[in-house]
């Protein structure tokens, strides 16, 4: 009798130990999953606040120009929590490219770089612990320079419309000035204090300027008479055109289909000019009907060359794709060949269109990190120069270069970005869809050795369309000061 009850007891005891060992299982495996898989959203949520004391328990790695301005820095916040804050000294001047860091959302290079710059990132872990014992943030230097990205900003201030101007150099790809307009301070978004860092966030996001939309590498626009770049490649390319060809440029050119029709521009006087002539005053019918003769995939395969269509692009600031319609009529084709059709670039885009001419036909991929820097002076990432595109043959990216730096001489559309002293080549346009019309430009200098390409363009301008060549103009002394 006391054998079984003993028996029964054991075999209880038996059950207990295996429910309980299940349950340490199920523990330790949920654990497992958490650690595994739920550490993101975990330091995610907003009511976890250890995430938050960690990235603000040390200085975060600096911002720098390429000069060696600050453009953001990390200070002491002065108690609480938090023992540092971000503070970005030059404002809206440089929002488009630092961004800003908030307690629960980073922008803009203060995103691009966060492992660099919060030092979580495992080569810079590791050398700040070896050196120093505790986790340091890296400098980023940037490509950019000062006086170029001030003088990009102030010429969009005084314009006092939306737009955003991007600058490179042509023969590395580095992006000299990156701005858009209207811009906000990154500075209100630095605030530890959540109510007033929600009503800062929903009153910038309701502003119908948008001032949080980096216009420069997020906005693409009707590219207008810059498109003529990519036609005019694509006709010499295509063995049927020289600079000397003469073109048809009839007052109005009716389309197949007879339902639409390109009027010329009143400055294309000539019905018979040379391809050269056409470029130089932006003949609209002469370059609609070579759209027409080189056809929707000739023309497609040339935007191609120079970026359209070829997906993201980081800089590493995620930049959306410029497009060219995959399927068109042939009328379709004739307004997309002078940027009129659903044709869209981004102010990046119409900056490379030049900067890929003034290479030699090789577009380079832009790039806006120079190197970053640990505390102690060590590099850890240095730049490497790559090509993208090959955009054209070099003799016909010569010819497309001469065939611009005549437009400012012959006073043309590009003669607003003409230099007093350096001799600039350019292309200029103003395009006006259904929704609102855009000033553009996009031009290279100097013309015989060029250290610069720009692209601006200015949305609803209307008595300020002139603006874009000034500071095209602008840009290009600055840079090359």
């Amino acid at each position: 009798m006391a054998g079984a009850q003993a028996g029964r007891i054991n075999e209880s005891v038996g059950r207990v130990a295996l429910m309980c060992g299940g349950l340490l299982f199920a523990l330790l495996g949920q654990i497992t999953v958490i650690q595994a898989f739920g550490t993101s959203a975990l330091n995610a949520d907003r009511r976890n606040e250890r995430p938050l004391i960690e990235r603000y328990s040390h200085p975060r790695g600096d911002i720098l120009t390429y000069d060696g301005t600050p453009v953001a820095v990390s200070r002491p916040s002065g108690g609480g929590p938090y023992r540092f804050r971000r503070v970005y000294p030059h404002g809206p001047v440089y929002a488009a490219v630092t961004g800003h860091l908030a307690l629960h959302q980073a922008t803009g290079m203060e995103q691009a770089e966060d492992g660099m710059l919060s030092g979580a990132d495992a080569q810079v872990k590791v050398r700040s612990l070896v050196r120093a014992g505790e986790v340091e943030g890296a400098d980023v230097r940037l490509t950019i320079s000062d006086r170029a990205q001030r003088a990009a900003y102030e010429g969009l201030l005084a314009a006092g419309v939306p737009g955003a101007v991007v600058a490179l150099h042509p023969a590395t790809g580095a992006v000299l000035a990156l701005a858009s307009y209207p811009s906000y301070d990154p500075n209100v978004f630095t605030t530890f204090d959540r109510d007033v860092l929600d009503a800062t966030g929903r009153r910038l996001r309701e502003d119908p300027g948008r001032p949080l939309l980096n216009r420069a590498l997020n906005r693409p626009y009707p590219p207008g008479a810059t498109f003529k770049l990519v036609t005019t490649a694509a006709a010499l390319s295509s063995g049927e055109y020289t600079p000397s060809s003469l073109l048809d440029a009839p007052a109005l050119l009716s389309l197949p289909g007879g339902r639409q029709s390109v009027r010329n521009n009143p400055g294309c006087d000539d019905a018979h000019p040379t391809l050269i002539y056409a470029f130089q005053v932006s003949c609209e019918t002469a370059f609609a009907g070579i759209g027409l003769q080189l056809g929707q995939d000739l023309l497609r395969d040339q935007a191609e060359a120079f970026g359209f269509n070829a997906g993201p692009l980081a800089i590493p600031l995620p930049a959306t794709p410029s497009r060219y319609p995959l399927s068109m009529d042939r009328a379709q084709t004739a307004l997309a060949a002078i940027g009129h059709h659903d044709n869209r670039a981004t102010p990046l885009m119409i900056a490379m269109l030049s900067a890929a001419v003034a290479n030699g036909g090789v577009l380079m991929r832009p790039y806006m990190v120079e190197e970053v820097r640990l505390p102690d002076g060590s590099v850890i990432n240095q730049a490497v120069p790559t090509p993208w595109r090959v955009a054209m043959p070099p003799a016909l990216a010569r010819h497309l270069a001469a065939m611009m730096t005549t437009v400012p001489r012959a006073g043309g559309t590009g003669t607003g970005a003409a230099l007093p002293v350096v001799q600039a080549a350019a292309k200029s346009a103003r395009s006006a869809p259904p929704d609102r019309e855009q000033a553009l430009v996009t031009a290279f200098a100097p013309a015989d050795k060029p250290e610069v390409a720009v692209g601006v363009v200015l949305e609803g301008p209307g008595a300020r369309a002139a603006a874009v060549a000034p500071i095209a103009r602008a840009v290009i002394q600055a840079a090359l000061s």
